[in-house]
């Protein structure tokens, strides 16, 4: 439940201060964990291609990509907000060099946030049925793409 008049989001006993948009200059810089948390993503990625759970893979490559284009942002003292990892690199100032390359991986990894969770993307079937290892593969390679540009972009 978030109040509005003490900014507090509450679940159970747990207590966080919202973090208002464009106020990240007050808060401590998180760029390192956004980027660690990136490459765990990443790791996890390859863990379930190897078991053959691709479509976990396609997912996971897509959260570590975005993960490390909010550590940029973190790094930038700003906050990325949403999950489409092209459009998080958009909001990038036009001096962090987003090429290309990097723009067409985050829309291959874009399309892999939804569809790779929920059945109902699908006529039948599960997201399992539909992803392959070379779909895993390629979804670990752009997202490995996007993490090492930004692993530049903050250092």
């Amino acid at each position: 439940m978030f109040d509005v008049q003490s900014g507090m989001i509450t679940a159970g006993l747990l207590l966080a201060r919202a973090r208002p948009r464009g106020l990240c200059s007050r808060m401590a810089n998180r760029a390192a964990d956004w980027l660690r948390q990136a490459e765990r993503d990443l790791g996890h990625a390859g863990h379930a291609s190897a078991d053959g759970y691709f479509e976990w893979a396609c997912f996971a490559a897509q959260q570590a990509a975005e993960k490390a284009v909010k550590a940029v942002h973190e790094h930038l003292r700003g906050e990325g907000w949403g999950h489409v990892v092209s459009k998080l690199l958009r909001e990038l100032p036009p001096e962090s060099g987003v090429s290309e390359e990097i723009e067409d991986a985050a829309l291959r990894l874009d399309k892999l946030y939804t569809l790779t969770r929920y059945p109902n993307g699908f006529e039948s079937g599960t997201p399992g049925d539909f992803y392959t290892k070379g779909e895993a593969a390629a979804a670990i390679t752009d997202a490995s793409t996007i993490i090492e540009f930004c692993r530049r972009a903050i250092s």
